[in-house]
């Protein structure tokens, strides 16, 4: 595939046949990685499209590639990119990285004040979020708002945000403040020096959070061992 040929762009009501195909695409991406994510309706992809808060990429032949939309919390003081996906045909090829630089400039152009965040377990997205302008924070600078952290009800570590009082999980919190941050060059830079510092941040995560939820498994049968399990075998192999 010839990455000259994505095209990548705000998404339109024209746009609204591709739906059912991105909430398709949006539940077989979580099952095949083991987590959740609040789950959308082709109806919700829809409206956002109409609204211009979205971003859709697709090839010369119209054939879908990507797509990601905008998610206002905290009457509009916070915003999130969210539903980051990419077809499985053009994935490895960059479409993410232009997806998330296309939307974080449309939410920057509907919401210049407001703070942009989002949560991550996986360094390509924390290295993406940098280039941008993002930086590691702790959860309590994210918003508080009971409709966002209801999102997380589907993925499978929610019962570590819970038990953590929402303070901390298996993601690294991110966020761009327009009034308070650092240059993109500067942020990526940081990334950088403490690549290493996060990946071995993330593993340590993983195994001590996981750490309580294993043994209640072990004594309870319950069917959540698989699950832990396999995050656990993910972080060794």
């Amino acid at each position: 595939m010839n990455q000259s040929n994505i095209i990548v762009r705000v998404a339109t009501s024209d746009d609204k046949h591709y739906a059912q195909e991105i909430v398709d695409e949006m539940f077989l991406s979580a099952q095949a990685r083991g987590t959740g994510i609040a789950k959308r309706t082709p109806e919700y992809v829809a409206h956002k499209m109409e609204e211009g808060k979205a971003v859709i990429a697709h090839d010369d032949f119209g054939k879908w590639a990507g797509f990601c939309y905008i998610e206002e919390w905290s009457h509009g003081k916070f915003v999130a990119n969210s539903g980051l996906i990419v077809s499985p045909h053009f994935r490895k090829h960059g479409v993410a990285k232009k997806i998330k630089h296309a939307i974080f400039q449309l939410s920057r152009t509907k919401y210049p004040k407001a703070k942009i965040f989002g949560l991550t377990s996986g360094m390509a997205v924390m290295k993406i979020n940098s280039e941008l302008g993002y930086e590691p924070v702790t959860y309590s600078e994210l918003t508080n708002d009971e409709d966002f952290w209801k999102g997380c009800r589907n993925c499978v570590n929610y019962d570590i945000l819970t038990a953590k009082n929402r303070t901390n999980c298996i993601c690294t919190a991110m966020l761009y403040d327009p009034e308070d941050h650092y240059t993109p060059e500067e942020t990526m830079e940081n990334f950088e020096e403490k690549k290493g510092e996060y990946e071995r941040l993330l593993k340590f995560k993983k195994a001590w959070f996981l750490k309580p939820f294993l043994k209640k498994d072990k004594k309870t049968g319950g069917g959540n061992a698989p699950k832990h399990k396999a995050l656990l075998h993910d972080l060794y192999h």
